[in-house]
Order: structure tokens, then sequence, then C-alpha cells
């Protein structure tokens, strides 16, 4: 079953099913959500999510920016369209979502890319970014530690479980740690298959934070 939520000043509401069908018929959007100043975070789980419903929520996350904290899309195959629309309101320089969850998304390439670009331009506020179980490539884990590297990146967690990274993708990492050490207090990398050199290059990295 899948998850509505709509978090206000840190209390969660009740849970209630939902439907893409349903959805697009309210112009995409879970009945309790709403684009007035308020709600600190959302949550919509396992939704099915649609074209529409993510052009109606993407423009519902636009004008309430400043206010939203937490977003979690878990479990939503969010092709390089979808994802497009929904990352667009990161590139507004007053937002200050601090949480961003895509665990088991379906993440490709460009979908990585299309993630990247909004990041790049208002690095400073996200502290937590989780992308667990999505089959991440090489390159689209060098571009994510590209974003690391930058000084004004304050990200505190990284959840990269079950995410396939290959020796080129913990060395890339690696990279991005030695680069910017200080600010990192959580990496999950449980659930891949990471070797001995791998480790190292990791713990040299961990090793100056």
């Amino acid at each position: 079953m899948s998850d509505v939520e709509v978090e206000e000043d840190g209390a969660e509401s009740e849970g209630s099913d939902c439907q893409s069908t349903k959805s697009d018929q309210s112009k995409g959007l879970p009945e309790d959500f709403s684009n007035e100043p308020g709600p600190s975070g959302t949550k919509l789980r396992w939704c099915s999510l649609s074209e529409i419903s993510c052009a109606s929520l993407a423009s519902s996350l636009k004008s309430n920016h400043s206010h939203l904290r937490e977003l979690e899309l878990n479990g939503n195959k969010l092709q390089n369209s979808k994802l497009k629309q929904l990352c667009s309101f990161l590139e507004i320089p007053h937002c200050r979502l601090k949480s961003l969850r895509l665990r088991s998304c379906s993440l490709s390439e460009i979908s990585c890319a299309v993630l990247a670009s909004p990041l790049k331009c208002n690095p400073s506020h996200l502290r937590e970014l989780d992308l667990k179980d999505n089959n991440m490539k090489d390159s689209d884990v060098k571009q994510l530690c590209d974003l690391k590297e930058s000084p004004e990146c304050r990200r505190n967690t990284l959840e990269l479980r079950s995410c396939s990274l290959s020796d080129i993708s913990c060395a890339a990492l690696a990279s991005s740690l030695k680069s910017n050490p200080s600010h990192l207090r959580e990496l999950d990398l449980k659930d891949n298959n990471v070797k001995d050199s791998d480790v190292k290059q990791l713990s040299e990295g961990e090793s100056r934070m």
C-alpha cells in the first residue's frame, strides 16, 4: 500500500491510499496537499505518479518553495521528464529544502544529470540526499560527487545503499570526500560489492573529515 503524508511542524498525518488515477482527476495531487504556506514536509511514497501528477506537484512546490524542508518520493518511477519538472523548484534561490529522498526511483544517467544541475545552482541548503536502491553507473556517481566538492555544499547525509557501486564510483566518492571533508557526517554504502581497495580509498577520504 502506498502512502501520502503531509507533515506540518514535524508532525505526521495518517497515511492514506494513493491512486494515480484519482490524483490526476484532482489535478494530480492528494487532497491533503496544499500550496498554502505552512507544511514543512511532503511524502508521496509508492504513488505511481504520472506526468500530470508531477506537473501539478511541481507547480505547488514552486509556490511553497521557501517553507518545504522535506520531500520524499520513494518508490515512484521518475523518468527524466518527471524528475526535471520536480527538480526545477530546487533552482529557486529561496528554496530551503533540507531532505530529498528518491529511493527506488529507477534513476537513469540522464535523471542524475537532471538532479545534479539544480543542486549545483543552489547547493548550500540540502542536508540529506537519499538515493538508495537505484542502479547507479559510474557517470551518475561522478556527477553527484562533483556537487560534494563545492565549498558551498553542506550535505550531512548521503545514502547510496544497494546502488551497484563500482571501484570507479568509489574512487570518485573518495575524491569528493578529500576535497570537501568537513560537513558529511553519515555515508551509507551497505549492500554494495565494495572491494578492499575501495574501502581503503574511502577510509583515506574519511580520515580528513
